[in-house]
């Protein structure tokens, strides 16, 4: 547009370059479970996350965002009225959550070494976080006592529909390999290697990876893209408005002119005159844009 077709108190606008590592697209992960072995148990941890606590009583699996992560518990020696779900409860409270709630337990196929399992919805907060997820309590009764077990997949209440599908599954793949698991010798063993349950834990992860993580990314994106938009908002450098001949993406504009108006052919004039129209005298069409 030539300097002498911009109506008076109009000005030419550029929109406002975005960062390049906004635009960056995150790889989808690899799309495999590793077996690995650690002190007591033998568990298969998927790519990318970390191992937590590896002792005796207990295991953990840490997601890469740490936003969903795996446990395991177990005691033995507890009494025979101990139920499922106060075990559940109060096993979870050890990672000290806020306003825990586990739901209605339904019966669920144990792991190798338990008589009968339960299933339980949880749902918690940690810092204000809402999240979500599965536990199971898997029971072994002997006379006079019973070991107990739970296998728990949870993450961040946005990221539990994907989770939901395939980490429940991986969570129950753990195989005692010493005796003194639990302080009980002989519960849990099993030839996880050859286990139906993580072949189809395994199966359950990579279709997973292969459909949901892009809707994975682009929520991350999105997110990402509106602390960017309030951060450069609220410093004064941008405001936002929207093209109405792009079914009306955002578009970050300068804080120096109030009012914004585009063409059909993409061009943006900006005024700090209400009352300015291009429209009037122009062969271009110009509609104004609207402030998000």
């Amino acid at each position: 547009m030539q300097p002498d077709q911009i109506p008076p108190g109009m000005f030419l606008v550029t929109p406002a370059a975005k960062n390049p590592s906004e635009e960056k697209q995150a790889e989808s992960p690899e799309k495999k479970l590793q077996i690995r072995r650690g002190q007591y148990f033998t568990y298969v941890l998927p790519e990318g996350w970390k191992l937590g606590e590896d002792g005796q009583f207990a295991l953990s699996m840490i997601a890469p965002d740490q936003k969903a992560f795996t446990l395991m518990v177990g005691n033995s020696g507890l009494f025979p009225d101990y139920s499922a779900g106060q075990f559940v409860y109060d096993k979870l409270m050890g990672i000290r959550p806020e306003n825990l709630q586990v739901g209605q337990g339904t019966p669920c196929p144990p792991i190798a070494g338990f008589q009968s399992a339960y299933a339980f919805p949880v749902t918690y907060r940690i810092g204000g976080v809402p999240c979500q997820g599965l536990a199971k309590c898997h029971v072994a009764p002997y006379y006079g006592g019973q070991t107990m077990a739970m296998t728990a997949a949870l993450s961040d209440a946005t990221q539990w529909p994907g989770y939901s599908t395939w980490l429940p599954l991986v969570a129950d793949q753990i195989a005692a390999h010493d005796g003194a698991a639990f302080g009980m010798r002989g519960v849990m063993q099993q030839n996880i290697d050859n286990s139906r349950a993580y072949a189809a834990a395994a199966k359950e992860y990579r279709e997973w990876s292969q459909q949901n993580w892009q809707g994975v990314t682009d929520a991350r994106n999105t997110s990402q893209d509106k602390q960017q938009k309030e951060f450069r908002e609220n410093i004064g450098a941008v405001q936002t408005y929207s093209n109405p001949y792009d079914n009306g993406q955002p578009v970050e504009l300068t804080t120096q002119y109030q009012y914004f108006w585009v063409s059909n052919k993409g061009t943006i004039l900006g005024s700090n005159d209400p009352g300015v129209n291009p429209n009037q005298g122009s062969t271009t069409e110009w509609r104004k844009m609207e402030k998000q």
